[in-house]
């Protein structure tokens, strides 16, 4: 089968199209015939350094997230399964090929009327951005600011918390992700690459900070009073860098997902209904075929693209979609 291999840690380049044997499902596990794969940042991070949640070492297939078609099935899984569209994890690799393994018990039928890409574009972002906004009890009134608000979790979080009744604020880079932004619902958005940015923010009273480093340092110093901020990424390459200490002498609380297989469950049904019922948009800004991976990776590194990145695995068919 087709598929893209990391041989080694390395920039883009490493990411080489080739062959690899076909999966076969183990006790517990499917075979899912891949139509697209996700890719994350972390995913970018990881197969640069190594570094990451994933244990792979080289030479492996990297992946994580896959829609498709279930095609077979291991020892002790229900066999109804078979045919249905689904969204799922591979368990972190194996998902940039044409056929993938996952487990089953991970398993999300998609929605009728939404589409595959769409419901892998909410896979893991989509269920981040719910339970961000549960951790981090948004509120009717509260004010939000949303950075990265044009990346994959941003773009939701501005559309999740803006459900929830918040007056959200939108920061990311550019003219077309801040208009993204507007796009989404934000009341107000702001360029954090032009200095005195956060000035022009106000007090906020949540901040889902997705960059860290001194734009996190900045948006953490319009917190006030029982102000509460929630990391959820390090796109510029380092955490924000404050303690409970300082955040507490602040009275802001600091906050963390904490996931457990019920919460990410209910998040994830949560979202993938939402977006079938039209009330919730996930954004794919890039789809790259499956053997032009490296691009895809240098097209996220390079912070132009918007919302997600996906790989279109399954060939297109005579009207040229893939399916």
């Amino acid at each position: 089968m087709r598929a893209v291999w990391v041989r080694e840690f390395g920039g883009p380049e490493v990411l080489v199209p080739g062959w690899a044997p076909e999966p076969v499902p183990g006790a517990g596990q499917v075979v899912v015939r891949v139509s697209h794969a996700n890719i994350t940042f972390v995913e970018t991070q990881f197969r640069a350094s190594g570094r990451g949640p994933f244990a792979v070492e080289p030479p492996f297939v990297p992946g994580n997230g896959v829609a498709g078609t279930v095609v077979g099935v291991g020892e002790g899984v229900d066999r109804a399964v078979l045919g249905r569209s689904v969204v799922t994890a591979t368990g972190g690799s194996g998902g940039y090929a044409e056929l993938a393994l996952a487990p089953a018990d991970g398993l999300y039928g998609i929605p009728d009327g939404l589409a595959p890409e769409a419901a892998l574009a909410l896979l893991a972002d989509g269920r981040t951005a719910a339970m961000l906004v549960e951790t981090a009890g948004v509120r009717p009134g509260d004010r939000v600011l949303v950075e990265a608000a044009g990346g994959g979790v941003g773009s939701l979080l501005v559309q999740l918390a803006g459900a929830a009744g918040a007056e959200v604020t939108g920061a990311a880079g550019g003219a077309t992700k801040l208009a993204l932004a507007r796009e989404l619902g934000a009341h107000a958005t702001v360029d954090y690459t032009e200095p005195g940015w956060a000035e022009r923010v106000g007090q906020l009273d949540v901040v889902f900070d997705g960059v860290g480093g001194e734009i996190g340092r900045a948006a953490f110093g319009r917190l006030g009073a029982g102000g509460r901020m929630v990391s959820f990424g390090l796109a510029s390459g380092s955490w924000a860098g404050i303690d409970a200490e300082e955040a507490g002498a602040r009275d802001v609380t600091l906050l963390g997902l904490r996931p457990t297989p019920d919460r990410v469950r209910a998040a994830t049904e949560h979202v993938l209904a939402e977006a079938a019922a039209g009330r919730l948009r996930p954004v794919i800004g890039r789809r790259f075929p499956l053997e032009r991976a490296a691009d895809a990776h240098r097209a996220i590194e390079s912070r132009a693209t918007l919302g997600k990145t996906l790989l279109d695995v399954a060939q297109p068919g005579p009207d040229g979609r893939v399916r």
